[in-house]
Order: C-alpha cells, then structure tokens, then sequence
C-alpha cells in the first residue's frame, strides 16, 4: 500500500462511493446556481437569498439527534440512498413550480427545508460511512481524494448551472433530480458489510453522545467551531448572484464560473495533499489555511474586476481545503466507529451553520451594508478568529499529527 490516497481507488466499494459523490454534488451544485439566479431575477432581494440559506439549514439542527441515530442504527448505505431519493423528489418538485410558473416564494422555500432535510440524513450517514471503506494507514491521503472528486463535482456544478440555465432553471433541476437517482443506485451497489452496532435504549446519555465526545476533545471542538465561524463570517457565495450582475456585470454563466472558482482552488490543494497527505504541522497548517481564506475574502469584497475577483475565489478554495482535511481526518479518523454517525450529526450542524446559515447572514449583512461591506468585515472577522482561536484552543495549535497513534 502506498502511502497516497490514490492506490485506493483499486477498491470498488470506494469507487462506487466516488460516483455516488460526484453525482450528488454535481446536482447540488447545479441546482444552487439555479435557485439563486431565479429566485433574485424574482425578487431581486438580498433579503430573499438570505433566507432561502435558512431554509436550507433550519432541519439540520432541529434533526441532528435523530440523523445521527440514524446513522449509527441502521445500514448507512441505505439511509443515505432515501436521502437522494428524497433530494431526487425535491428536484422533480421544483420542475412543476417552475413549469407551471408557480412563481410564490412559500412552495421554494418548503421544498428548500425539505432538501436541507434530506442532507441532514445523507451527509452523516456518508461522513460515518466513508472511513470504512478507507485502510487507516491511507485515511488522510483517501479523505483528500474522496474530497478531491467531490470537489469536481464542485467545479464542474456551478459552471454546468450557469451554462444550462440558458435553456431554462427547469432543465437544471431535472438534470439535477437524475443525477441524484444515480448517487442513489450507486450508493446501493456498495457491497461492504455495515458496521454491526449494538441496539442500546435510546437514553439521553446516548441521544447526546456526539455533543458529549466533541465537547470532551478540544481539538476536535477547536477544528470544527473554528470552520463554523471562518465560514459564516467569510463566505459569500449566497451574494455571488449580487457581484456577478451589480458590481461585476456578468450574466449567469460568469455567475457560475465565479462559483466553481473556490472549488477550482480546492480541487488543486486536494490533489497535492492526495498525493502529498499532511503528517506535521496540522494544527499551524489548519490556522494558517483559514487566515489566507479571510484575507483572499477581503480581496474579494474590494475587488471590481472579474479576473481579480475569480483569483481571490480560487485562493480562497485553496486554503479552505487544508481546513476541510485536517478537520474531517482529526473527525473522522480518531472517532470510534460505533458513535461516528452521532459525532457526525453534530459536524454536520456546524457545518451546516457555516454553509447555510451563512448564507443567511451574508444576505441580512449585505442588506444593511450593501454587499463589498458585508463581504470586507466578514473576511477580517475571519482572520481575527483565527488569531483568537490560538488562544482559546492552544492544543489545536500545538497538534503535530492528524490520527492519534491507538
């Protein structure tokens, strides 16, 4: 076995676990440049954007609990297919509104909830799944492929988006709804038995076991509340739709290149750390990625020239997956199998809450501020955090290797 991630993909549980993501992110993807193009050609509000992040996050707190059970009772390849296929109905659904110019706000936020349900049940079930079909002397190096592959779909996904839309957003989302059928079947076709858990009473002490382990494990606490607030505070893509038509003048197609910019970026560090996993260093290394990641978002913010604004997107995406690697192998690599699905309810709500609920205040920050304002703070406050973060979280810092030796 070598030591990068890519003798991996000899294996065929993970290469249909490869497939499954690729597809699935690419609908996302897809589907995210379609929902905001159409709904601020709608509404033209950055109010509107805002809350349809909201939408999109609200089921994943009020759900962890039971997702995460969820994910640690019961065969995790078949929960996180009924995840796709339920994200595979939401697609169909918005077909209809848009089909049958169904143009009220209410139905697209329901189906947006009922999407950000569907991932509050997929997305432990697959964090908790994808270590075991990985051998734990390439784990770090097979999280950076698995995040490699993900990210073209990322890539590939918003461009997809935006060049399709031309034909209409209803193309976009019935694209979308079969490639979520396809991450579906190839979910499926995965062979590795699931992991035996033993049905213990749901008890209180049980239902908070993932708060309970992140809570008991700074570094872990550290890495993923240090995530939370880089991204909430530093993103922008909920107000990509507002720079690519105000400040940038571009259509939906810039639009969408602009969005596969930080994805491009962290495509290109995913296959360096593929093929050159981090073995030293990961705390300073996790530190230092999120401090450029704020800095090229103040570049960003101030930026009026696309070529600028698609540099700073890129190195953006660059430093945020040396944080999306050292924080899923600490997670992921050093949690007990039978519990990962709970630890993993719980960093998807974080991770949720950067996303989305990032979204949301993106979209309250830039109606109050206007959008470079919003964007600029959001970046320094990012920075600030990491500096801070040093401190409150000194064993991060000092953390030398991602996997503990046991």
């Amino acid at each position: 076995m070598t030591s990068s991630g890519w003798s991996v993909l000899r294996l065929p549980d993970f290469r249909a676990f490869v497939v499954a993501r690729i597809a699935t992110v690419l609908a996302l993807q897809m589907q995210t440049v379609a929902m905001g193009w159409f709904v601020y050609d709608l509404t033209k509000s950055a109010w509107a954007l805002g809350l349809i992040g909201l939408a999109a996050f609200l089921p994943a707190p009020v759900l962890a609990l039971i997702t995460g059970q969820v994910a640690d009772r019961f065969d995790r390849r078949k929960v996180i297919a009924a995840g796709y296929g339920v994200a595979c109905l939401v697609s169909l659904g918005m077909v209809v509104l848009i089909t049958f110019k169904i143009n009220d706000m209410i139905p697209i936020f329901f189906l947006t909830m009922l999407q950000g349900a569907a991932r509050a049940f997929y997305m432990p079930a697959t964090q908790a799944l994808l270590p075991g079909l990985l051998p734990r002397e390439n784990l770090s190096g097979g999280l950076a492929l698995s995040a490699t592959t993900m990210q073209t779909g990322t890539v590939l996904g918003p461009a997809l988006g935006g060049f399709v839309y031309v034909f209409g957003p209803d193309v976009v989302f019935s694209i979308g709804a079969c490639a979520f059928a396809l991450g579906a079947l190839s979910m499926l076709s995965i062979t590795a038995r699931p992991s035996v858990v033993a049905r213990e009473p749901i008890t209180t002490a049980h239902l908070l076991g993932g708060i309970h382990y992140i809570k008991a494990h700074p570094v872990v606490l550290g890495a993923i509340s240090l995530d939370l607030f880089a991204v909430l505070l530093g993103g922008a893509t909920a107000l990509l739709p507002m720079f690519a038509q105000d400040i940038l003048n571009t259509g939906p197609e810039g639009l969408g290149i602009l969005r596969a910019a930080p994805a491009v970026g962290a495509i290109s560090m995913a296959l360096i750390l593929t093929q050159w996993p981090i073995r030293r260093h990961a705390g300073r290394l996790l530190f230092a990625g999120v401090g450029v990641f704020g800095l090229a978002m103040i570049g960003f913010g101030l930026s009026e020239h696309f070529l600028l604004s698609l540099l700073c997107l890129y190195v953006s995406g660059l430093a945020d997956m040396i944080s999306v690697n050292v924080r899923q192998s600490l997670v992921q690599g050093n949690t007990p199998d039978e519990m990962r699905g709970r630890v993993s309810a719980v960093t998807t709500v974080f991770i949720g809450a950067s996303n989305e609920l990032g979204e949301f205040e993106s979209g309250l920050a830039a109606a109050l501020l206007g959008p470079v304002l919003a964007v600029t703070l959001g970046g320094a406050c990012t920075v600030l955090i990491a500096l801070y973060w040093t401190r409150l979280f000194p064993a991060l810092w000092q953390r030398d290797r991602l996997l503990n030796p046991q």
